[in-house]
């Protein structure tokens, strides 16, 4: 095969700076005597940390958890890190320079020194940089084809993933070219998604990312086949159900003596998390109460289910009143950038309950937008004066990172997720291919090959939230043990490799020693005012 040698459009040069890693301390989730796994559901001292300092490595995590015995984003900055910037970095090595005439090959040599040793703080992206030619030598593309059967092919993708991030669109196409031959939607789990993430950095390259991601989110497959795979997805993999069996037991405990409870989610899909939660309630002793439930929609999720929101209004409302349980539904037709407070029915005499289930990186934040509707949203939030706020989210750092961390990032963390897809279902099973292909695909692409406003998929590691939620006026509120059982018991139905931990409070999902999500919840805190 010849290597394509047309030039691409492809955005700039992203330097590589520092991403400071630590690493949290897990408890040991204590599956006999569960309730002393957590702390009262009282308060915790919260101690305020750097955006840095709260951002767990998860090469060798200190980690104390255990098994439950046994993806996720199928919906369509306050803080900006606080790493230094490029520029600042490259200052100081520089500086007083001016006095001295200006010697360009000097300079090339002294930043391409700290690019060696910054690299070297990702550990991630040393790992994966494993046989770059020596200076100034070509590649020959077609030994390297005649040798994909020997070639690591995490090594291959950061190494193509570098020549786009360097702008070196022959060397790009190359790798890509190479990549075909190595990768397959029916094969290994790294195989399949590198199948994706190829195809993410020929859409970058191509500067197509967005029109794939658009195609991909809105106009295939058909709304009945999409909540098929949705389905698919959801049944085999754990994190949607983690996720609402974490947060409806932390509601429940919020709520216990509440006569009218009013929960505002900005994730609703299909109203399944609640068809859980109204079961619950209609237990409660002394009867239920009156359940508000506002449901933020977008055309995504319209499309997906096949019509808008009064369907699941209407299947809610039945639920409810099979159980006994007094419901009203309201809805929010909008995308959760564009909510303002008269949208969501907000009434005196209610008890009110944020829910974020894997949507709050998608609302952009001050390195996107400087409306921010990010740190807009919690603001809002907190002049409602909640009762919680429950917040759930992929453990993963893309949202300001530099591309080509991003996508070691990317690489790392979707190499867990297919391989825990892996463990559920045959590799040539066809509705596992059409699931990652639909449900998953699209994600990937977008975070490879798509910049600004066009990126949507902005994930970020719990310690990050946590300092935001904080800016916020919000403070940690220990999830208790009874979100910890719940999660638990859910776990018993999926492969073993699948583990559960808690750090500060908060709840983590883990497949293997890997992070997958987190499930945290916030308070107002009373001392303070934003």
């Amino acid at each position: 095969m010849q290597t394509s040698q047309k030039h691409h459009s492809a955005a700039g040069l992203h330097m590589l700076y520092p991403q400071v890693h630590c690493s949290p301390q897990f408890q040991v989730i204590d599956k006999k005597n569960k309730k002393n796994a957590f702390s009262d559901t009282t308060p915790s001292k919260e101690s305020f940390f750097t955006l840095e300092s709260s951002t767990p490595s998860y090469e060798s995590p200190s980690v104390s958890i255990t098994s439950g015995r046994s993806p996720f984003s199928p919906q369509a900055s306050c803080i900006s890190d606080l790493h230094p910037s490029p520029e600042n970095i490259y200052e100081s090595p520089l500086s007083g320079a001016s006095s001295h005439v200006y010697d360009e090959a000097h300079v090339k040599n002294k930043i391409r020194e700290l690019e060696v040793s910054l690299l070297s703080v990702d550990p991630k992206v040393e790992e994966y940089s494993g046989f770059s030619p020596a200076a100034g030598k070509s590649w020959n593309w077609d030994e390297l084809l005649a040798l994909t059967p020997q070639l690591d092919l995490k090594e291959v993708l950061v190494e193509a993933a570098q020549a786009v991030a360097e702008e070196d669109f022959a060397a790009a196409c190359g790798f890509i070219d190479v990549l075909e031959q190595m990768v397959s939607v029916s094969g290994t789990p790294i195989q399949r998604l590198g199948t994706y993430m190829a195809e993410g950095l020929r859409a970058r390259l191509q500067g197509t990312g967005g029109n794939i991601y658009r195609a991909l989110k809105c106009n295939e497959p058909t709304g009945r086949e999409l909540m098929s795979y949705m389905g698919v997805l959801y049944e085999i993999c754990p994190y949607w159900k983690f996720a609402y069996n974490a947060a409806n037991a932390a509601i429940l405990e919020a709520v216990a003596g509440e006569k009218r409870v009013h929960i505002i989610d900005f994730q609703i899909a299909q109203g399944t998390q609640y068809m859980f939660l109204i079961n619950e309630l209609a237990k409660l002793p002394g009867g239920p109460p009156l359940l508000r439930v506002t449901g933020v929609d977008d055309s995504q999720s319209r499309f997906a289910r096949g019509g808008g929101l009064n369907l699941v209004g209407e299947k809610l409302a039945n639920k409810a009143q099979s159980c006994g349980v007094p419901f009203e539904f309201h809805d929010a037709i909008m995308s959760g950038c564009k909510v303002h407070r008269e949208h969501l029915g907000v009434e005196p005499g209610f008890a009110v309950v944020v829910n974020f289930p894997y949507v709050l990186h998608h609302m952009p934040d001050e390195s996107v937008s400087v409306e921010n509707h990010r740190d807009r949203l919690l603001h809002l939030i907190k002049s409602l004066g909640p009762k919680l706020v429950t917040l759930v989210e992929q453990e993963s750092n893309t949202n300001t990172s530099p591309f080509l961390s991003r996508f070691v990032e990317t690489l790392d963390y979707y190499t867990a997720m297919f391989e825990s897809i892996d463990a559920a279902r045959p590799r040539d099973d066809k509705q596992r291919i059409s699931a990652e292909q639909h449900c998953v695909a699209r994600d990937i692409v977008n975070m490879i090959a798509c910049e600004e406003a066009e990126r949507v998929e902005r994930h970020e590691v719990l310690g990050k939230w946590r300092v935001r939620m904080m800016m916020a006026g919000f403070m940690g509120w220990p999830v208790s043990s009874s979100a910890a059982f719940a999660a638990s018991e859910m776990l018993k139905g999926y492969d073993k490799n699948y583990k559960l931990g808690e750090s500060e409070g908060a709840l983590y999902l883990f497949w293997k020693r890997r992070p997958m999500a987190t499930c945290s919840a916030w308070k107002p805190n009373p001392n303070q005012i934003v």
